[in-house]
């Protein structure tokens, strides 16, 4: 005959069933939740840096990768071609105006200036040599005129005596011609010589002129000798930084080669490059903010260069504080230009997510869910952007890299 169950072995039973249900409950549960992660991707929070949109203030800037440079810069150049001689400096070093930097060996030039001296001398001996001829000349030729002078009036005396005695009979028709030509010939004689002095005057003058001119040719040409001999002691422009030296002595050097270049110290300015795409928006004066290792410099454009190489252009920045003790000479910095500034507009932090201006797909976040939206970026310095369209204020975004997930809709933030 059937016998009652203790009471016991119900109770094992039913805490197993009860177990089994909840294992099963568990198992559903479980299932439900990878349908659900499958469905519905989601990504952790540390994995994604969400921005919130508010009101703010906004410059559109361009972005450009910029060099310090010295303000003041000068470089010297080798006179011709020669040697170096003695270094007496070194790179790096703060030197004085007109402080020696080094020697080049001069030899050459002293031989052409010794021998540009000698021709300046045979010249000044030429004129010497001219002044001389020209006085000799004209003594002789001032002698012959006074003998001239005598013999002319002797002829006219004879003349006017065969002239009186003609009328008498005594002298013939003609002895008359005679004396008459003697006197005309003396006269042409006494003019010719008289001539001579003027010729004699102005071919000596014009010989002169000529070696006047050759001596002032001479003179030029010794002083640039002595300027490129001046040149051959390579000193400092000014006070400043020796920023590069030809220190290798011996070395051999081209006429116009560097040889050594002199900054101004603790004066600088920023030398940018970007790309020509920008071109259009860059103007002179435009505001500038320099940035190195979380430090801000303010600056303005100061000139806009005109040649464009290999797709980029420069540009020189003038600074507020262009003698500020972070600033090193070629220190590389980030230019960015304000070419727009925009104020009391929503702005939102910048990010991987955005991409410049114009409509573009963007993740707001609430509520653990990040949905797609489109959003229409305007003006942007690099920090924030701002937002046209598609936000209002206290909506937050989504703002790190978010092309893992860009043909997704919804996205659950998970902590």
């Amino acid at each position: 005959m059937d016998q009652a169950i203790h009471i016991d072995i119900l109770r094992r039973r039913g805490r197993q069933r009860l177990a089994t249900g909840l294992l099963v409950f568990a198992g559903l549960c479980t299932a439900a939740w990878g349908f659900n992660r499958v469905l519905r991707p989601s990504v952790d929070a540390a994995a994604v840096v969400v921005a919130e949109v508010r009101r703010g203030n906004v410059d559109n800037t361009v972005n450009a990768a910029g060099v310090v440079i010295p303000v003041r810069e000068e470089v010297v150049a080798s006179p011709g071609a020669s040697r170096v001689a003695h270094v007496h400096a070194k790179p790096g070093q703060q030197v004085e105006a007109g402080e020696l930097l080094l020697e080049l060996d001069d030899r050459e030039i002293r031989l052409a200036l010794e021998a540009l001296k000698e021709q300046l001398a045979q010249q000044d001996n030429r004129v010497g040599i001219l002044g001389l001829e020209m006085d000799q000349k004209l003594k002789q030729t001032r002698s012959s005129i006074e003998l001239l002078e005598i013999d002319l009036q002797a002829a006219r005396v004879r003349h006017e005596r065969n002239q009186k005695l003609r009328s008498s009979g005594i002298v013939s028709g003609e002895d008359l011609l005679t004396a008459e030509l003697n006197v005309k010939r003396a006269e042409i004689s006494l003019r010719q010589q008289r001539e001579l002095v003027e010729d004699t005057r102005r071919a000596t003058a014009s010989a002169i002129a000529a070696a006047k001119l050759q001596q002032a040719i001479l003179h030029k040409q010794i002083a640039r000798q002595e300027q490129l001999l001046a040149q051959t002691r390579v000193c400092a422009p000014f006070s400043g930084m020796l920023t590069w030296l030809l220190e290798e002595e011996g070395a051999s050097v081209g006429a116009g080669q560097l040889v050594a270049r002199v900054s101004e110290l603790n004066n600088y300015r920023v030398e940018a490059s970007l790309s020509d795409f920008h071109a259009r928006l860059l103007a002179a004066g435009q505001a500038v903010r320099v940035e190195q290792n979380g430090e801000q410099l303010a600056g303005t454009v100061h000139t806009i260069l005109p040649e464009i190489q290999n797709g980029s252009i420069k540009l020189l920045v003038d600074l507020a504080q262009p003698r500020n003790p972070l600033l090193r000479n070629k220190m590389r910095v980030d230019v960015n230009v304000i070419t727009e500034r925009r104020a009391n507009v929503l702005v939102v932090d910048n990010g991987a997510a955005f991409n410049g201006r114009g409509r573009q797909p963007a993740f707001a976040v609430q509520d653990g869910l990040a949905r797609k939206t489109t959003l229409e970026l305007g003006a942007s310095d690099g920090k924030v952007v701002e937002v046209v369209a598609g936000a209002r204020a206290g909506q937050r975004f989504i703002v790190s890299d978010t092309s893992a997930f860009k043909d997704l809709d919804n996205i659950r933030i998970a902590n």
